[in-house]
């Protein structure tokens, strides 16, 4: 590791869906010059191939043959990454109903997420990474330096959902509340690498706050990590 890189940190940002971790680690890695790694767009992008493939999201050994075949990329842009599956740009086909309704089902399964968690550790084993998900301070990254639980109330999260979707959106507000509410329960009760709030995470709950609010605080948090393991402080 590069004597720049030592004074670097790496930040998990854990949550349930519809915190908006993406959106928040991805502005927290612009202000402080890191990289952004959207975990949930990996298993996204595993989901998607799944359904083209017509495999069950029950079947743990097929299902994680496909998942370690398939090259995952995330290449920064302007506003948002996108990612690429054996060379092809798939990130407009990552938030389809369809995929909503099944990420959960695949992102459970052992041996996907043994690949996944394989791929995102080497993404930050030079420091200077933030990294968004649902076990990342617990499994993947349980040495990152700062540990965040992102979370929000369901009709909060729902409501973020149902306005990213668009006025074209083929589910209500109440059936989308009702989807996260049970997606919540999935991710929750996995036996493989559950949603957990790590024992060392901060909790923030960005009901009634702006993005730019949670930012600020993650930031903060962050540069005072930073401060610690560069001087050695307590």
């Amino acid at each position: 590791m590069s004597e720049s890189n030592s004074r670097r940190i790496n930040i998990a940002i854990d949550g349930p869906a519809g915190a908006g971790k993406s959106t928040v680690a991805r502005m927290v890695a612009k202000a402080l010059k890191y990289i952004y790694v959207d975990t949930g767009a990996m298993y996204r992008a595993v989901t998607l191939k799944v359904l083209e493939s017509g495999l069950s999201t029950e079947d743990n050994e097929s299902v994680g043959r496909l998942a370690n075949e398939l090259d995952i990329v995330l290449l920064p842009g302007a506003e948002t990454q996108s990612v690429h599956v054996n060379g092809e740009d798939i990130t407009s086909r990552l938030r389809s109903l369809d995929i909503n309704r099944n990420v959960s089902y695949v992102a459970r399964l052992e041996s996907v997420r043994l690949r996944m968690a394989e791929l995102q550790r080497q993404m930050a084993l030079e420091k200077g990474v933030v990294m968004d998900g649902r076990d990342i301070g617990t499994h993947v990254l349980p040495d990152a330096e700062l540990k965040v639980f992102l979370t929000a109330s369901p009709r909060e999260r729902a409501n973020r959902r149902h306005l990213e979707m668009g006025p074209d959106a083929e589910i209500t507000l109440e059936q989308l509340e009702q989807e996260i509410i049970e997606r919540d329960r999935l991710d929750q009760e996995r036996e493989f690498a559950p949603l957990l709030q790590a024992p060392d995470a901060h909790l923030l709950d960005s009901t009634g706050q702006t993005v730019d609010e949670v930012v600020k605080q993650i930031v903060q948090w962050g540069l005072a990590a930073t401060r610690t393991i560069s001087t050695g402080e307590k």
